[in-house]
């Protein structure tokens, strides 16, 4: 039980968001992709599913005080798994904890089902979003951010890069990116999967429009085997290439730490990895110099842990950003401010610049910076417009 009743945590709530969208994440569809009976489309380009519109699943603890911490999780696929195993297995072994023993919270629900060897996937993204909410709860409770719970601000913004130019043609892409360069950003990602002319040509088409000074990236989206990737990036190299992402599939150790060696940009890696015991081989085989963690599928006590081990192993951090509706957005930018090592993190623009409208604080993106958001706890909470999502969704 808790050590102060008043804190204790009384009760815990999930909930599937559902907000359409009018073009599909990564851009419109392609010649043989479709959108489903259930709602999903597969991208031929990179063979993964994707929702058409954008779901998370959104996590609320009160505590006997009646305050309300509020997290996030990553919901893109078959969010009803998420929300079942945090609704049947984690929220009743909740009841009556205190939320500052956060850390030691998530550490006692990871140690649940290791004997059933769940390591990843949706049983860790549950652990992710009532975390975040743990975390949350516990910084307002505390009248402290999550960042000075995590030991300090470092930072009062962050670089962010512009992912993902969705657009249907190349030419378009280019006009695109020059227009992000000209609101003042200094870094754009293009997408593989939608590289329909060809990747060598994407990337030297994009740095002819934006110029010689505007860092340009690529995600690879798992596609290639070791050689055939280092043969592409070292093509990519001469248009002085900030990082390659994910070039090998994630299963792949060897590869991964082959391709590391064998190129001359920093290779980025870990958006799909949920924890410090993924994390470590790779570490420990110098298989990445850039580390993508997502807090939708880490939570903020892996991802701080993860954070901590990428300094020790020199290594930096961009974080990845995923679909949400902003919270863990927040925890994100939150446990980011307490690291050193953090070049830029990702800005999925349009997800961000349309579901900031379902948060209330003074969390920011724009000019190439992330702002922060300030006051206690992750320092955004969900507004009206969410609610009326889950009234819609429950009706």
């Amino acid at each position: 039980m808790s050590r102060n009743q008043l804190d204790a945590i009384a009760k815990v709530e999930t909930f599937i968001i559902d907000i359409p969208r009018a073009v599909p994440y990564l851009g419109p569809l392609r010649e043989g992709e479709f959108i489903n009976e259930k709602g999903y489309l597969v991208r031929k380009g990179n063979r993964s599913i994707y929702p058409s519109s954008d779901l998370t699943v959104l996590v609320k603890i009160t505590g006997e005080s009646g305050m309300v911490g509020w997290g996030e999780t990553y919901g893109i696929a078959a969010p009803e798994a998420v929300k079942a195993i945090i609704d049947n297995l984690l929220a009743p072994v909740m009841l009556g904890r205190d939320p500052s023993d956060a850390a030691v919270i998530h550490e006692d629900l990871y140690d649940l089902m290791r004997v059933r060897g769940f390591f990843g996937g949706y049983y860790v993204d549950a652990l992710a979003g009532v975390d975040i909410a743990c975390w949350d709860l516990f910084g307002r409770l505390a009248n402290l951010s999550v960042a000075q719970l995590l030991g300090g601000r470092r930072h009062e913004t962050l670089p962010a890069y512009v992912s993902g130019l969705p657009k249907a043609t190349l030419a378009e892409r280019c006009q695109l990116a020059v227009e992000w360069v000209g609101k003042g950003f200094r870094a754009i990602k293009f997408a593989a999967a939608v590289s329909d002319d060809g990747i060598v040509r994407e990337m030297e088409a994009l740095r002819e429009a934006v110029g010689p000074n505007i860092d340009l990236m690529v995600d690879l989206h798992w596609k290639f085997e070791a050689s055939e990737a280092i043969r592409l990036i070292r093509r990519l190299e001469p248009f002085n290439l900030y990082f390659a992402e994910a070039p090998c599939q994630p299963e792949d150790l060897e590869g991964q730490a082959r391709v590391a060696r064998g190129i001359g940009v920093p290779l980025a890696l870990g958006e799909e990895w949920r924890t410090t015991y993924e994390y470590r081989p790779r570490f420990e085989a110098r298989a990445m110099g850039i580390i993508q963690p997502e807090i939708g599928h880490t939570g903020i006590t892996e991802f701080s842990r993860i954070g901590v081990m990428a300094h020790a192993f020199h290594v930096n951090v961009i974080p990845h950003a995923s679909i949400s509706i902003g919270i863990f957005t927040a925890a994100s930018l939150q446990a980011t401010a307490a690291l050193q090592r953090v070049p830029y993190h990702e800005y999925q623009h349009s997800i961000f610049d349309r579901n900031l409208a379902f948060t209330d604080g003074d969390m920011a993106c724009g000019a190439g910076h992330y702002t922060i958001p300030t006051g206690p706890g992750l320092g955004v909470v969900p507004n009206e417009a969410v609610f009326e999502h889950i009234r819609k969704g429950t009706a």
